[in-house]
């Protein structure tokens, strides 16, 4: 009998003890503002952010390369994949910065590149983050009315990873992105839109 009863106990123990540890949460969001190195980078700075992730969203062609989607007419769009801690930060933030990096007044364009491949858009999984991605839209028309936002809300469907190469673009070659950040007026373009940022 006591050989059961402490059988049980180990069991016990060993139920509780050696239960993981509660892994923080993670869930994704898919944002796309035209350049995906520059979303990425971006989104990085967010606290609460854990990855970021180039990729392709929104067309028919399955398993896209860069030199597809670049030349149009694939109906995919360059998106960024955001993993992200909810307990640090909620998606409706992740949204606001959405907006405050992009230009939403443009149709199929952002800053220097042109096509639908760069249209701005907001690709939802759930109700909620649909419901919470009108929300902002209609704070954002607000904002510019009588100017047309041009930004989509779409359903997200698969959602295909870039090439290695375009994964932290910003940070394997800096100059070249820094380059052509400010060449294409990116920065410059949002301070017009939504003032400056300000200086964490």
């Amino acid at each position: 009998m006591i050989g059961r009863l402490f059988a049980a106990a180990w069991v016990l123990a060993a139920a509780i003890s050696g239960a993981p540890a509660q892994a923080p949460k993670t869930t994704t969001a898919i944002f796309a503002g035209g350049c995906f190195w520059c979303v990425e980078a971006d989104f990085d700075k967010v606290p609460g952010v854990i990855s970021t992730t180039s990729g392709y969203i929104g067309g028919t062609l399955k398993n896209p390369t860069y030199q597809q989607v670049s030349a149009g007419g694939t109906g995919h769009a360059e998106a960024v994949e955001i993993a992200y801690d909810p307990a640090r930060v909620t998606y409706a933030q992740l949204l606001d910065v959405f907006w405050r990096n992009i230009d939403p007044l443009v149709k199929d364009k952002q800053f220097c590149d042109s096509g639908d491949q760069y249209r701005s858009a907001i690709f939802y999984r759930t109700d909620d983050e649909k419901k919470l991605a009108e929300e902002t839209k209609k704070k954002v028309e607000g904002k510019f009315a009588p100017r047309t936002v041009y930004t989509q809300i779409v359903k997200a469907d698969t959602f295909y990873p870039a090439e290695d190469y375009h994964q932290d673009y910003y940070k394997k070659n800096e100059s070249r992105y820094k380059f052509y950040r400010w060449n294409c007026g990116r920065d410059q373009r949002l301070e017009q839109l939504w003032g400056k940022k300000e200086q964490s």
